[in-house]
């Protein structure tokens, strides 16, 4: 049986984790955490708050799935990484704010990352098995979010609840909010930039309404491959608990004689400059990927509770990533400290947007 630590288990992918967990025998939950809300009775150790990584210590997982919203996750993967346990991961802001003291991790641990996102789970299989030096570039699709067409004068006035509302993944509140400013595509880049060893160049995203394409590899040749599939966070959360397996889950293939319509746009980057920043930012290096997700962390925090404007969010990123210096981390402490400096700007800003 293969033991399993959930992190995050009462959000979106924690609860449709749980549910292949249970269809599947060979799957063990040895241990659950959640932020705030109680999880007593889901598996023999469970935790509410407080510090993950001792929880990991006492569950001995053989897999760790990560589903932690924000920076918060960040000690839980590198506690897989540096051990060399398989790490499931949806806390994409480890990548994004820690990539190369995660990737340093991993060498020395020489465990398994798979990610769960379904961008990046695409990418994953359609880039297993090949050379490096085989391929030209990798495309991440984005939905475009609820406001997709519409013109900055058009989401001046926008509220919380309609930003919610997406139109073809059911998802937690911050990642579907930053799904609608594009900041998740942005995240998704960086995390990507690190996941596949790609430089930011050879990395494109487009806008793909349907979500039916996933992520597309293309490859020197000029051949592509893509990973195509109904939007079901189930389908890339079981290949990353049950991997190399790929167990079968309840979502049905895709019905191409349905009339599946594949159209593609590429993203409006004057109305949602959340995925420029994000390039720049990754492009930039250091810690400025860090600083991208901890002003954003603030900046929809801040959104959701009614504070600022859903155009502020931009605002207030932009603002706090032209106040830091953007040094690279020596270490973890380091980069708790560039983190919670960033986190102060972004407070700061949120009074001017």
């Amino acid at each position: 049986m293969k033991r399993i630590a959930l992190l995050g288990a009462t959000g979106s992918i924690g609860r449709q984790a749980l549910e292949i967990i249970e269809a599947h025998a060979e799957l063990g939950l040895c241990a659950a955490a959640s932020g705030s809300q109680s999880v007593d009775g889901l598996a023999p150790l469970t935790q509410v708050g407080g510090d993950l990584t001792e929880l990991l210590d006492r569950a001995e997982p053989d897999l760790v799935l990560n589903a932690v919203v924000g920076f918060a996750g960040l000690p839980a993967t590198l506690w897989a990484l540096e051990r060399g346990i398989d790490l499931a991961l949806a806390n994409k802001e480890s990548l994004v704010a820690a990539g190369e003291l995660a990737l340093e991790a991993q060498r020395r641990g020489g465990g398994r990352l798979i990610p769960v996102d379904s961008e990046h789970s695409a990418a994953f299989q359609c880039l297993e098995g090949r050379m490096p030096e085989q391929v030209h570039s990798l495309v991440l699709t984005a939905s475009g979010g609820p406001f997709r067409g519409r013109s900055r004068e058009e989401l001046a006035d926008v509220t919380p609840e309609e930003a919610l509302a997406h139109p073809t993944w059911n998802m937690g509140p911050k990642i579907t909010i930053d799904s609608a400013t594009l900041a998740n595509k942005g995240l998704e880049l960086i995390e990507a930039h690190f996941l596949f060893h790609l430089p930011y160049d050879r990395i494109e995203v487009v806008v793909h309404p349907s979500s039916t394409v996933h992520a597309l590899v293309r490859f020197r040749d000029g051949a592509s491959l893509a990973h195509l599939g109904y939007p079901d966070m189930r389908v890339p959360i079981s290949f990353a608990l049950t991997y190399p397996d790929r167990s079968a889950t309840p979502t049905p293939p895709l019905d191409l004689a349905s009339g599946v319509t594949l159209e593609f746009h590429a993203p409006d980057l004057e109305t949602f400059p959340l995925l420029a920043l994000a390039r720049r930012a990754g492009t930039d290096g250091g810690t400025f990927p860090c600083v991208f997700n901890a002003a954003n962390e603030v900046a929809v925090a801040a959104f959701l509770s009614g504070s600022i404007s859903f155009l502020d969010i931009a605002e207030v990123v932009a603002d706090t990533l032209g106040q830091v210096d953007g040094a690279s981390a020596r270490d973890f402490e380091h980069l708790v400290a560039a983190d919670a400096e960033a986190r102060r700007y972004a407070e700061g800003a949120l009074t001017v947007a």
